[in-house]
Order: structure tokens, then sequence, then C-alpha cells
């Protein structure tokens, strides 16, 4: 009798250390102004890129430990280790990244892979036009570097006249300018823009070419 009490007494200290629980993780995003989600992969992303990962447990009772794991592909070690519920990283380089999540029970000696991301971002790719239109009729007004750019983390574009003054300046890679100085249109002739940027693939761009202000035309870029 003194044994199956004592047996009953080990098994009532030791039940509140069971971790009953289910999680859904997933990582939350955002493309050109669309929120987005996804449980296993985000494919040839643009940096830089802000990813939300969220363990989301549901039913849990007791403690638990969250360990996210973020490996470079080629690379065996993780380059970064997170140890929160949901954590959020900024993705700058261009490639494969590898994001798992392990949860550790209380009661329970080794982590469990949970979960596994496939984050992949795209090469750079910039290129600027070498003239535009800004007459006000909706197209090409304003003079920015080309829609197919990619992945640029970091961007500085000036513009000047034929006397070497810098008249603008902009850092937004979908900023630009609207081909005026002081708030006057310039007149239609030849500018100079410089362009110093760099892509998530490490790729240093400087970019230098004249830009053609001609509000008479209608052009393509």
């Amino acid at each position: 009798m003194r044994k199956k009490l004592l047996f009953t007494l080990i098994i009532a200290c030791f039940w509140p250390l069971i971790v009953l629980a289910d999680f859904n993780p997933t990582a939350y995003y955002t493309i050109d102004g669309e929120e987005m989600e996804s449980t296993d992969m985000i494919a040839d992303a643009q940096a830089p890129l802000t990813v939300r990962f969220a363990a989301n447990p549901t039913e849990t009772e007791g403690d638990v430990g969250y360990e996210w794991r973020f490996t470079r592909e080629g690379e065996e070690k993780p380059f970064m280790t997170r140890y929160e519920e949901t954590t959020t990283y900024e993705f700058k380089q261009s490639g494969m990244t590898k994001v798992e999540l392990y949860v550790t029970m209380a009661g329970y000696d080794e982590a469990e892979l949970t979960a596994t991301f496939s984050i992949s971002i795209t090469n750079s790719m910039l290129e600027m036009p070498n003239a535009f239109s800004p007459n006000g009729d909706g197209v090409n007004d304003i003079y920015k570097a080309k829609e197919n750019h990619k992945s640029i983390v970091e961007f500085h574009a000036y513009i000047f006249n034929r006397w070497g003054q810098k008249i603008y300046d902009w850092t937004d890679i979908n900023g630009g300018w609207d081909g005026t100085w002081n708030g006057k249109d310039v007149k239609d002739g030849t500018y100079y823009v410089l362009v110093k940027a760099k892509g998530a693939d490490g790729i240093n761009y400087e970019i230098k070419k004249d830009v053609n202000v001609l509000r008479k035309y209608l052009l393509e870029q």
C-alpha cells in the first residue's frame, strides 16, 4: 500500500511538467503593399525583405522554449539564433536562407524540429533611363529607376545641371525627380545623373549617364 501511494505521489509531482502543445508556425511578410503569409517557403523575393516568424502555439500547458535557427545555403552552422515565440528579421543578402523552429517542452530533454522555412532572395538589378517627359500627362513624368530593379539595399541618386550643380537627390529606390528645381520646371535639355547603390548580392553600382528632359515627347522607359 505504501509503494502504491509513493508511486502515485511521484506521478502527481511530475505531471505538471508535462506540456500539451500544438503549433502553427507561420511567416508573415509584405510585398508591394500586399500582406502575405507562408508556412514553408518564400520564393524569389527582393531585398530588403522583412519577415515576422511566429510559432503560433495553441492549447499549451506548461513552459515552452523556442529556438529559431537561421542558416545560409552551403553553411552548416546557423549565423543567428533567436529565443522567442515571435521574431522578426530583415533579409538583405541574396541567396537561400533556411529558418528552423525548434521547440523545447518541459518534461522533455531534447528540442523538437517543428517547422522549416526556405527564404529565397533574388540577385540585384538596377538600370536608369536616359530620358523622361515631365509634361503632366501621367506617362514618364518622373525620372526614376526602371521598374525591373531588384534587391537594392542601398540607393542614392543625384541630378546635376550642365554646370555640375546638384539640383536634386533622393535615397528611396522607388522615388525620383519630377523635373523641377526650387519649385520651377527646368528647361528641356540634357542633365546628368549619378547613382550609387548596393545590391543584396554585394554588387556596388555606380551609374553615370545623361538625362534628357523632353516635355514634348512621349517616351518609353
